[in-house]
């Protein structure tokens, strides 16, 4: 082997690292072996994507920075990642590295070595990690090390990076590699050089430094059996189905339980803050506006890791490529790649994790197409405003009500198809990128990996939920909050009543209710939201909203399931978002001002169809300034899906 254990010591600020390599090569997995919990994820310099930074110890006083690349084939400037490599390795950009670590998946050791080339060509120092050496041993596959490194002038180590097995070596390869000049060999095509070229030299080295066995292994005729149902157009997509059931029943089912945790948490925390806080605006600042937020969102962080740790888990084992395979041919007609199957159907449980779950897609163009249409889906938050509106529109026919439901997940999925293919026409225009995919080995996941994709993923939606969307809801409280009209009459009345002696205490207790109740409604009315919602009501005339409609609309901009409890309040109800027949009931007597009924069933029509199209959801919108790296997407967001909506709900 090309490396010697005498590795001098190398002081912490002269040392980054640089992992690079093909996708599914264990890059990330040797990333974690090498940082474990010292490391974070966030977007590279003036770019969306997302590298990983961490620190490695590799001895009692010696740390040394770690970037992990995202994975990429070879160096090209026509992509985010090329670019992003290219400024790392040609000391251009803020991570510029020291040493290079290309991780070689051992079983492709042609297509891998390309890349290898391609790094050679930029004059750095370099070390090639030969990783899954178990899993090519297992496979008849063996690979001289030493003389590959002897081709490549340069360390080349085995190893096995989801045992941790080979990583003391690889860390003295790093530091002897380290001040050395970077040997180039004599036959490696020059940076530049043309793909084939590079492919031909690859080919060659691969022949003279490995061989393959005369026949398949065990290993290689399961995974031909199993992709030959996993791949097929028609049982590929039944398996497709099955594991995504699968997987979105696992993840409503266990987070469920945490979720539940989370909103009795913040419950008795908003308890304790109203019995310890004075009576007055900062009181309800406190328990409405901040904890009222930010438990309104922090709930969906179960959701969130739960999910990236099922993707992982999916990611590992080698099935997700063959999703991705599978779905490509349907998305591609639309503009989509294979890859957006994860984010759409991510989408149908919440749009913000969906959006977050789009850096799966390595393409910047591709990616910012299926975050823009992410939103679509019918998420979970408008299962309430869909029961509410079906059962006032079917009230006789439950059989009816149910196809309408069933109705408003494909209206929103056709709308986010379709609106992907006019993009593809126009904002974004261009054909989905077609996907260079090699499908991985199967293999055993990381639960590190993980465990740790988890835990970088919730704590970077936290980052987002306790500053910017926190502030939305506060505002959003404030707007529905103030300014603070009169106690009126009726109210005083009834609790005027409440305190005779002559009443009993239950119906005391009754007019108490009923006196907050109609507080409450004037309350919601005289608001700035209230105003606003009459001074738009003109708008949204001509699809049947008085100015009661209109405020829910408005209010419901915080959150979709909102609505609900906006019009119970503005009935004269509790405002008790659960949609029981009573609330139903309730709801369906609204009458406007000139005494006739507010849903009929074109106005119920409409509402529905504009909540199905809607962007009814400010902390989507932020999550989406975020993701695609500017607010004029999140514009664009809001004011194609606002247009539609309104257009469909009038027709």
């Amino acid at each position: 082997m090309v490396t010697t254990l005498d590795a001098p010591v190398v002081p912490v600020s002269q040392l980054r690292l640089a992992l690079i390599g093909n996708p599914n090569t264990g890059k990330t997995t040797l990333f974690n072996g090498l940082c474990g919990l010292r490391a974070k994820t966030s977007n590279y310099p003036g770019t969306t994507t997302a590298v990983r930074v961490g620190t490695a110890q590799t001895g009692p006083h010696q740390k040394h920075e770690v970037v992990d690349l995202p994975g990429l084939y070879d160096i090209q400037p026509d992509s985010p990642e090329g670019r992003i490599a290219i400024d790392v390795l040609g000391h251009k950009g803020s991570l510029a590295s020291d040493v290079v670590v290309v991780v070689v998946d051992t079983t492709n050791l042609t297509r891998n070595l390309v890349l290898v080339g391609q790094v050679l060509a930029q004059r750095r120092p370099v070390v090639v990690a030969l990783n899954m050496i178990d899993v090519a041993q297992a496979r008849g596959i063996t690979v001289d090390a030493v003389a590959l490194g002897r081709r490549l002038q340069c360390a080349v180590v085995p190893i096995v990076a989801r045992r941790g097995e080979g990583l003391d070596t690889l860390r003295l390869a790093i530091e002897r590699a380290f001040g050395q000049p970077a040997a180039i060999p004599a036959d490696v095509p020059a940076a530049g050089a043309s793909l084939e070229a590079l492919t031909e030299w690859a080919e060659g080295l691969a022949d003279a430094c490995s061989t393959m066995p005369a026949t398949m292994s065990s290993v290689d005729v399961m995974t031909e059996r199993l992709d030959r149902y996993l791949t097929h157009p028609v049982y590929g997509i039944a398996a497709f189905v099955a594991i995504m059931c699968a997987l979105f029943w696992v993840l409503f089912t266990l987070a469920a339980v945490p979720m539940n945790v989370i909103e009795a948490l913040f419950g008795q925390v908003s308890t304790l803050l109203a019995g310890w806080l004075p009576v007055g605006p900062v009181r309800e600042l406190v328990t409405q506006g901040i904890v009222g937020g930010l438990s309104g969102t922090i709930v969906f962080l179960p959701q969130i890791c739960l999910l990236f740790f099922l993707i992982s888990l999916l990611e590992d084992t080698g099935y997700l490529a063959r999703a991705a395979f599978v779905m490509d041919g349907m998305l591609s007609r639309f503009g989509l790649p294979g890859q957006a199957f994860v984010p759409l159907l991510t989408a149908h449980a919440c749009a913000i994790p969906g959006i977050m779950s789009a850096r799966l897609i390595p393409n910047r163009r591709d990616r910012l197409a299926t975050i823009l249409v992410a939103p679509f889906m019918s998420c979970s938050a408008r299962l309430p405003v869909y029961v509410l509106l079906t059962s006032l529109l079917f009230a006789n026919s439950p059989t009816l009500a149910g196809v309408a439901f069933a109705g408003c997940y494909i209206l929103g999925a056709s709308a986010g198809l379709m609106t992907a293919s006019l993009f593809g026409h126009t904002a974004l225009k261009g054909r989905a990128r077609p996907m260079i995919l090699e499908l991985p080995s199967y293999r055993t996941p990381s639960l590190t990996n993980a465990l740790l994709a988890a835990k970088d993923q919730g704590l970077r939606f936290l980052r987002t939920a306790g500053t910017v969307i926190m502030t939305i809801c506060i505002v959003m409280w404030w707007l529905s909050a103030y300014p603070k009209v009169a106690v009126p009459a009726e109210a005083e009345t009834l609790r005027a009543q409440a305190a005779s002696s002559q009443v009993s205490p239950a119906d005391a207790a009754a007019l108490q209710a009923r006196a907050a109740v109609v507080q409450a409604k004037a309350e919601q009315a005289g608001s700035f939201a209230g105003q606003f919602g009459r001074l738009v009501q003109p708008a949204f005339a001509p699809l049947g909203f008085d100015w009661q409609l209109t405020v829910g609309v408005v209010s419901s901009f915080l959150a979709r399931e909102v609505f609900v409890s906006t019009m119970s309040v503005l009935e004269g109800g509790t405002g008790d978002a659960d949609v029981d027949a009573g609330v139903v009931a309730r709801i369906r007597g609204m009458t406007r001002a000139d005494g006739t009924a507010l849903f009929t069933p074109s106005t119920a029509a409409a509402a529905l169809v504009f909540f199905v199209l809607a962007m009814q959801c400010l902390p989507t919108l932020t999550v989406t300034r975020k993701e695609a790296g500017g607010i004029r997407y999140a514009a664009l967001q809001l004011g194609y899906m606002s247009s539609l909506a309104y257009i469909a709900a009038l027709l």
